[in-house]
């Protein structure tokens, strides 16, 4: 009897933590175009601390990657491209690394070193807060801090299609 009251109690916590799971796993944040991105704190290369409101009414280019994807290390001459021809009239590029190991991450940014600004979020908070988990993944946010374009995967960041769609938005 009381094997059984023990094996009814395991059971049902078994149950319940399944029951957790499953409900964290249906409500994972993913954000899309149109909706409010959400606000993060990092501290970029350069020592400048960053949210995302930080940007002073400019069109913000969040991009996120690793120097082990190969993907993202094909799109950074065309981010490069993109921040030397928009920056000026007002793209904010801010690329955010999931780079684990901070030698490795600082060795890559020394031999390709990038137009943008960029900093390392081992921890992947950010880019969780935004439902990414595959890279390269990109952003665009609007000067009131909502979504307009989400692109996944790499872009040709510096097509002309691309550099009149993104001029558009300046």
């Amino acid at each position: 009897m009381k094997t059984d009251r023990i094996l009814h109690a395991t059971l049902v916590l078994m149950l319940i933590a399944f029951c957790g799971a499953l409900y964290h796993s249906l409500h994972e944040t993913i954000v899309n175009a149109g909706d409010s991105a959400p606000d993060f704190t990092i501290t970029a290369d350069s020592g400048k601390t960053v949210t995302v409101h930080d940007f002073g009414g400019k069109l913000l280019l969040l991009n996120f990657w690793a120097t082990w994807c190969p993907p993202c290390v094909e799109e950074i001459p065309g981010l490069n491209q993109l921040s030397k021809q928009l920056g000026p009239k007002g793209l904010v590029i801010l690329g955010v690394s999931v780079d684990k190991d901070e030698a490795i991450y600082r060795n890559f940014l020394t031999r390709s070193p990038l137009a943008y600004q960029t900093a390392r979020d081992p921890e992947e908070k950010i880019n969780l807060s935004y439902g990414t988990i595959q890279y390269p993944e990109s952003y665009l946010i609007d000067r009131t801090g909502k979504v307009v374009e989400k692109f996944i995967s790499s872009q040709p960041w510096a097509s002309p299609q691309m550099l009149e769609h993104i001029n558009s938005l300046l």
